[in-house]
């Protein structure tokens, strides 16, 4: 079987292909693929040409280059591998080369843009080894582990070189924003150099008057001594929201760190504690209320109203921490006396803070748990840095989380590649 171009007229070319398909139907799909994946290589060939030079002198950055030779080179594509016979260039001093077809078509480390988008968007899902296996068993396509981590690692540098220059255009909703919800948890990965360390994700969640939630954007950071990037990076995120949608109400959700409240208070206009930890610590404190085994029904029946009360009854926190405190006195064993002292800190520091208003959230549909971003720890950390015998060095962890936030981040994947074709793959190093 083989492809051949047939015609060519002005920017379009005619391909023809034979495939056979007296075989089984597993047979018969086999030999297509083979057949489109010949065509696609036949016309990314003849793409490719279209970004070379003619030969003559150019100019690039000031300096004059000229054409050194012709020569082959292969480059890596969806369909296989392409074969271009392009123009070097180099200044009469000699020096770097340069190749005009690998700048006007966006080549990425001799991969064309198509095919780096798509295996960096694997690279962020599976392991390498995964990926490649996934590119050799179900897309016909055979290429190295280093090749794919040369490609990803350049990509994720570019994403991390343009993450504070390139702004991203708001998503299209089909409601009104009534509210921005910020939020930012850590998780812990297994680094080579310093054992476990936390990275970090932030979450700025869109909510409309409902309390639905329309969109979300997420922030990824590996770990960090002080976490100063990855405050800079969230609160860049959060101004851009805020200015987007200047009538929105900014909450900050979070659990009880103080360094979490610390970067909140200056981002939001109100803050709310995660009403499912401050019922974790209830659950606990319930112990000191009903003490024996035969009070579990009465128990799990007084926690069941108090969590009602906590969430729909204003002032409610407050009584509660009051029906609690007396339980100090009673006869409880240590780990039971620890739950209720933990509640009891937990509930009279958050109460005094204003942070358990939970009634007027709710009443004014406004959020009131960080489930966003703990369910983000896990999807965009620990899924894809937390397999079983993975440890990381700092810029493999960089490169993964921030392509994993551009990829979970709906529409943002697809803005970034248009700003790379549109504006040239940036130098990084």
């Amino acid at each position: 079987m083989t492809a051949q171009i047939i015609s060519r007229s002005g920017n379009d070319i005619t391909i023809q292909v034979t495939v056979s398909l007296n075989q089984s139907m597993l047979e018969s799909e086999q030999s297509i693929i083979d057949g489109v994946n010949q065509v696609g290589v036949l016309a990314t060939e003849e793409a490719l040409n279209r970004f070379d030079t003619d030969g003559s002198p150019i100019v690039f950055g000031g300096i004059k280059f000229t054409s050194r030779c012709k020569s082959d080179k292969n480059y890596q594509t969806p369909y296989g591998v392409a074969r271009v016979n392009r123009h070097v260039y180099q200044t009469s001093k000699g020096g770097k080369i340069y190749v005009p077809l690998e700048s006007g078509a966006r080549i990425i480390q001799g991969a064309t843009p198509r095919f780096a988008k798509i295996i960096s968007h694997k690279y962020t899902n599976l392991s390498a080894p995964s990926v490649i296996e996934d590119l050799r068993d179900n897309h016909e396509r055979k290429i190295t582990i280093s090749y794919l981590q040369n490609v990803a690692d350049y990509v994720g540098g570019v994403a991390q070189a343009k993450e504070e220059l390139w702004e991203y255009v708001p998503p299209k909703l089909d409601k009104a924003v009534k509210s921005i919800g910020i939020s930012l948890d850590g998780a812990y990965i297994l680094t080579v150099q310093d054992g476990y360390r936390e990275g970090m994700v932030g979450t700025v969640a869109l909510y409309d008057a409902e309390g639905e939630r329309l969109h979300t954007t997420y922030i990824a950071a590996a770990p960090e001594y002080g976490k100063e990037t990855f405050y800079e990076r969230l609160s860049r995120e959060i101004e851009r929201a805020k200015k987007t949608y200047p009538e929105a109400d900014a909450v900050g959700v979070a659990d009880g760190a103080i360094a979490n409240w610390s970067f909140l208070e200056g981002h939001t206009d109100k803050q709310i504690l995660d009403f499912w930890h401050a019922s974790e610590y209830l659950s606990n404190a319930s112990h000191a209320k009903y003490t024996k085994k035969s009070e579990n029904s009465e128990r799990e029946e007084w926690l069941t109203n108090q969590c009602h009360n906590l969430k729909y009854k204003k002032g409610a926190a407050t009584r509660i921490l009051n029906e609690l405190k007396p339980c100090t006195e009673k006869r409880l064993t240590k780990q039971v006396r620890e739950n209720l002292d933990a509640a009891i800190s937990y509930f009279s520091n958050n109460i005094k803070a204003g942070r358990m208003k939970y009634y007027d959230h709710v009443k004014n549909k406004l959020p009131i748990g960080s489930g966003v971003v703990e369910a983000a720890c896990k999807t965009i950390i620990k899924q894809r840095l937390g397999g079983s015998g993975m440890r990381w060095k700092d810029a493999g962890m960089k490169m993964i989380l921030s392509l994993r936030a551009l990829v979970k981040t709906e529409g943002r994947w697809d803005q970034f590649w248009e700003k790379i074709d549109g504006s040239g793959v940036p130098a990084i190093g």
